[in-house]
């Protein structure tokens, strides 16, 4: 357990701090509130979330450390994701730097709630399903889970995390920060393709699963 607390805390401590550099070097300035503001909110949430899955879940902690993917496919996906959620970040603060986005505060408050909206999302998936992980795999134990958010879509811990990074750059003060958004769709559809082939093989009972619930990510969209 000790164990677990001491890898998360390590990151909750150097994500605000690495991410902030990428963010607040492009901006040129330290003169950024929303940075602030934001890793702030999420460093809240992160905290709040950690206790109670420590409390309740702490198997969820112990996947959800574990990155490292097998299938070429997925490091690919995942390297798209990666690179663009990186861009997000340092295009709102280039964004910030020669001020090329005009978004009011109103707006920016939106951006907020949908962070917070689509973390939250996050979450409560998490606490639905136990083998919630970062990796696509199947453990022997795992069971079908369609109850809840699963039984709206296949896929909604992606379709939380699209929310929360479709509220980062408006959040950020940043039009432009949504651009590299597209190509982190594109990153995601593809590891969603792979990851349903993968539990198509050796989970049972998804491909009822499938036929029951249409969508993967958006209900009426995708």
């Amino acid at each position: 357990m000790n164990s677990i607390v001491l890898r998360i805390v390590s990151r909750l401590l150097g994500l605000p701090i690495i991410v902030g550099l990428i963010l607040l070097l492009p901006a040129g300035t330290f003169d950024f509130w929303e940075v602030y503001a934001y890793f702030g909110i999420l460093l809240i949430l992160m905290v709040f979330a950690m206790v109670y899955f420590l409390k309740h879940d702490p198997e969820l902690l112990k996947r959800r450390l574990e990155a490292k993917e097998k299938e070429d496919s997925q490091k690919m996906a995942v390297a798209i994701m990666a690179l663009s959620i990186l861009s997000i970040y340092i295009l709102s603060g280039l964004d910030h730097r020669f001020d090329w986005s005009r978004i009011s505060l109103s707006v920016q408050v939106v951006g907020f709630v949908l962070v917070v909206a689509g973390y939250l999302f996050v979450v409560q998936v998490m606490r639905t399903n136990s083998f919630a992980a970062r990796t696509v795999r199947v453990e022997d134990s795992q069971t079908l889970v369609d109850t809840g958010l699963y039984g709206i879509v296949r896929h909604p811990m992606y379709s939380g995390v699209i929310v929360m990074y479709l509220g980062t750059p408006i959040a950020l003060g940043s039009w432009w920060g949504l651009v590299p958004l597209l190509v982190f769709l594109l990153g995601l559809y593809f590891r969603v393709v792979n990851e349903e082939e993968v539990l198509l093989n050796e989970l049972e009972g998804y491909g009822s699963y499938r036929e029951r619930v249409r969508w993967r990510l958006i209900p009426g969209i995708l």
